[in-house]
């Protein structure tokens, strides 16, 4: 019963951001999608309690690819990248900001975490050119499922399946050990966890 009333009200918060993703989805080809998508998403997380929780679900399921509704994404929360897959039973805390990711199912990320897009977005090489000018590349980081990312940690490669992921951790090169408990600057395994007679 509980669950069935769980999903009236978010195909309901579904409706009513239809005009909402609409507005978007004009302004986005009228301009630069990046900076509309940002732009939403900036206002957006300044709604606060379950509604904000809802309309950030329906829209960003709307809005990004790969995405359930069945997500948390909270208060203070940025997503700065339309490319940004997030998947069923993801919560992600408040004052976050999340770059172009993909978030495994059941995947926790506390409070005050940066997501950046890989970590090579600027290019510092050329001491005559100002480093706003000289680029930089994206990519899209991969969180495994059922992750726990602490809080204050910045992720800038890729977290394996089942990883924890320290407070304050700097993930600076890939955790590809699934089930690894990492922590430190830059994060690397301190321990492991069990996953003997786990059914994926």
């Amino acid at each position: 019963m509980r669950n069935t009333l769980k999903r009236i009200i978010k195909n309901t918060f579904l409706l009513l951001t239809l005009p909402l993703y609409a507005l978007y989805w004009v302004l986005s080809c009228l301009g630069n999608p990046d900076s509309t998508f940002q732009s939403f998403s900036q206002a957006l997380s300044l709604i606060p309690g379950k509604v904000g929780v809802y309309v950030r679900a329906a829209f960003y399921r709307l809005a990004c690819p790969d995405t359930s509704d069945d997500i948390v994404v909270g208060f203070l929360t940025i997503l700065s990248h339309r490319d940004t897959s997030i998947h069923k039973g993801v919560y992600i805390g408040p004052q976050c900001n999340i770059g172009k990711c993909t978030l495994g199912k059941n995947t926790l990320l506390g409070s005050g975490i940066h997501v950046l897009s890989g970590k090579q977005q600027h290019q510092f090489k050329d001491p005559n050119l100002p480093i706003k000018e000289q680029g930089g590349a994206f990519k899209k980081i991969k969180i495994g499922a059922d992750c726990w990312i602490g809080n204050n940690s910045v992720v800038m490669c890729d977290v394996a399946n089942h990883s924890v992921v320290a407070a304050g951790a700097i993930v600076a090169k890939d955790l590809t050990q699934e089930g690894a408990v990492a922590a430190g600057n830059p994060a690397a395994a301190i321990s492991q966890r069990n996953l003997e007679g786990l059914s994926e």
